[in-house]
């Protein structure tokens, strides 16, 4: 005669791991969305700040934070980094770059 009297608990510690990663994963993703999406914004708001003729790398950290790093790119458009942190702790998996125009106002 075979007892399954606590098969589903062992199945499940079995999967603790594999959820483990895949909360970690969807956790990644998310972090680097919001960099992507804050260094988006913070080229922008940059740009208008130096059509504008004001500082256009406050308006950035303003927007990205302090490790936003920015660039003229020239012709009025500027280039801004920002780091994409690891979840995990430790070093930043990457950086992302992104550039934006806008026509200087007179």
């Amino acid at each position: 005669m075979h007892r399954d009297e606590g098969q589903a608990s062992v199945e499940f510690l079995a999967m603790l791991p594999l959820l483990g990663v895949l909360a970690l994963g969807i956790w990644q993703a998310a972090v680097a969305g919001h960099a992507i999406w804050s260094a988006s914004a913070a080229a922008r708001a940059a740009s208008r700040a130096a059509a504008a003729g004001a500082d256009a790398e406050r308006a950035a950290e303003r927007v990205a934070g302090r490790r936003a790093r920015l660039r003229d790119a020239g012709n009025g458009a500027v280039r801004v980094t920002v780091p994409i942190p690891a979840v995990t702790g430790g070093r930043d998996l990457t950086t992302f770059t992104t550039t934006a125009r806008f026509e200087p106002q007179r």
